[in-house]
């Protein structure tokens, strides 16, 4: 009786443990899912990354003059596909979309630490041309997006459906699991919201089913006080919210 309870627990032990290995091999795969490859989009130029030399491929819609506006896109999103809404709503702005690391041709792999250098330096090589950028954070991108805002001089930050920290969200997923022990990109906010001084809208979908409400909201409070403003768009999911209207009129006012 006792030897068959030692081997029910060493099998449930071994079970718990390859299903914590298998979560931390599986993880960025969870985090990133890049789309179907696609034709080179028109408009797309290269930027070779400092460093490592990676080449980023950016979508582009190329305007002279003061204004600029980089958009950090979602874990499974071509942000091609959204270079027209944009072009509409900034019409007096350059527009960089980069597709990150291992995404529509960009090379290399994703990661939260390539994410953050990538921004970086395609930051840079925007503001040696454009002497005011808006920036936009949409889902994973939100925090690629609050972190560049607390590392250099952003005119305007616009976050959608953001969260306070996919370290939480993966914790609330995987409650058993020692996720804050496993997980390699965290994708803190929290951690960075603070150190933002530009005026922040933050649009958060009323029925979103993937960044829980509580989360956004949490987001919220960690800006200084008359920093970061909270619009609800109401009826609209995490994936529906940029139809809707009023989500381009707030994000029209974001200049």
């Amino acid at each position: 009786m006792l030897r068959t309870l030692l081997l029910l627990m060493g099998l449930a032990a071994a079970a718990y443990v390859g299903l914590c290995a298998l979560l931390f091999l599986m993880q960025r795969s969870m985090i990133y899912l890049p789309p179907p490859a696609r034709p080179d989009p028109p408009g797309a130029a290269m930027l070779t990354v400092p460093g490592d030399g990676a080449e980023l491929r950016v979508s582009t819609r190329p305007r002279a003059g003061r204004h600029a506006l980089v958009y950090f896109g979602g874990n499974a999103e071509d942000v091609t596909d959204s270079l027209p809404a944009l072009a509409a709503t900034f019409p007096e702005h350059a527009l960089y979309l980069p597709h990150y690391r291992g995404y529509g041709g960009s090379s290399g792999r994703p990661s939260e630490a390539a994410l953050f250098a990538d921004a970086l330096a395609l930051y840079d090589r925007v503001a040696a041309e454009h002497a005011e950028i808006v920036v936009i954070g949409r889902s994973l991108g939100s925090g690629v997006a609050v972190h560049l805002a607390s590392r250099r001089p952003v005119t305007r930050l616009v976050l959608v459906t953001p969260y306070d920290s996919i370290r939480d969200l993966a914790e609330r997923q995987f409650p058993y699991l020692p996720v804050r022990w496993l997980l390699l990109d965290r994708f803190e906010s929290w951690r960075y919201a603070g150190r933002v001084t530009a005026p922040t809208l933050i649009l958060m979908a009323e029925h979103d089913e993937v960044i829980p409400r509580d989360s956004t909201e949490a987001l919220h409070t960690r800006f200084r006080p008359g920093i970061a403003r909270l619009e609800v768009i109401a009826g609209t999911s995490h994936n529906t919210i940029a139809a809707s209207p009023r989500y381009s009129a707030l994000l029209g006012a974001a200049h």
